[in-house]
């Protein structure tokens, strides 16, 4: 049976929301247990009679999300991230997820959990919309690294690229590299570099991506280094919340005529909120670490939380971590 670790703490919405997506996803994954980290008669009083395949394990302390990561995860050892984190790093479940402390999560992930041997780096991966489909992309790294070197685009872009094949079901997903240009001579050394690296990799590299074209669907993987990408993902989700924000400000205060004309159109209108909605997407695992670790927004309500859990499933079903260890270790034989 596969097991998740979830900090029931973490997030503007726990332990409600985080609760409620349990109840939801348990009913259609009957092979995965689940074990809540937190305020055991809290959650215990939501969960009601409903525990069967969850487990409850009492903590006495949050991580919050103004505390200082690495002090935080040594300094409140009975957190229910840390705990839970423990619990993965002990083979007692095979998942960490939380809606908490960003760097707090990413601190467990490279100190209790520990790195993939043969990856420098672990990196941050969200999956984005596009506008011609479904499917959206991967972009890594989104804030795990402020630094980066051309070696760490290299190992981000396969794991990234094994992952939207195995998870999201894309044959050959194409790899773009964010950049300043299309041209291969565009950027720093390090991205100069990187170019070079992917394109005699085995990815199916198809050369770099500037940020206007991210959105049109040319990539099913975007690698990048770790500060453009947090910029570039802060602007992505600003940018989509003011545009529907201010779409819809538009068609209901504008008078009659235009209401009547947005009950039209309001068909299109779910299509294209529907092409924003993150919630399907899950949230943003951390490849690189020797298991599963996923962190999705601290706002998320219940939707966002089941999707996530389900992503969660599919990436232990798929066996990924398993994958990229056997990946990392042949390269460090050759």
């Amino acid at each position: 049976m596969r097991t998740i670790a979830i900090d029931a703490m973490g997030g503007e919405n726990a332990p409600e929301a985080i609760i409620q997506a349990v109840l939801r996803a348990k009913k259609e994954l009957s092979k995965t247990k689940f074990i809540l980290f937190g305020d055991q008669k809290r959650i215990k009083e939501l969960l009601g009679s409903d525990s069967s395949h969850i487990e409850v394990v009492n903590t006495s302390e949050i991580i919050l999300d103004e505390d200082e990561p690495v002090k935080a995860i040594r300094s409140k050892k009975d957190s229910s991230l840390v705990v839970a984190a423990q619990y993965v790093k002990q083979g007692k479940a095979d998942a960490l997820f939380s809606l908490g402390n960003t760097g707090a999560i990413l601190a467990c992930g490279i100190f209790i959990i520990g790195r993939i041997k043969g990856v420098a780096r672990p990196g941050f991966m969200p999956t984005l919309p596009v506008k011609n489909s479904d499917d959206g992309f991967n972009m890594i790294d989104v804030g795990a690294n402020a630094k980066s070197k051309p070696e760490y685009l290299l190992a981000w872009a396969k794991m990234a690229s094994y992952y939207a094949e195995k998870v999201r079901g894309i044959k050959n997903p194409r790899v773009g590299l964010l950049n300043n240009g299309s041209e291969s001579d565009k950027g720093d050394d390090v991205h100069q570099k990187a170019y070079q690296l992917l394109l005699e990799s085995k990815v199916n590299f198809i050369g770099n991506i500037e940020g206007n074209e991210l959105l049109d669907g040319k990539a099913d993987v975007i690698a990048t280094d770790g500060f453009t990408g947090n910029a570039v993902l802060k602007n992505i989700e600003g940018t989509s919340s003011v545009l529907i924000h201010l779409l819809k400000e538009s068609l209901l205060n504008n008078g009659p005529f235009v209401k009547l004309g947005a009950l039209m159109i309001k068909k299109a209108l779910k299509g294209l909120v529907s092409k924003f909605d993150v919630d399907k997407y899950g949230g943003a695992v951390l490849l690189g670490v020797n298991a599963p670790v996923v962190k999705t927004h601290g706002r998320s309500g219940q939707r966002a939380v089941y999707f996530t859990i389900k992503q969660i499933d599919k990436i232990l079903q798929e066996k990924i971590i398993d994958n990229f260890k056997a990946e990392f270790a042949v390269e460090n034989k050759e």
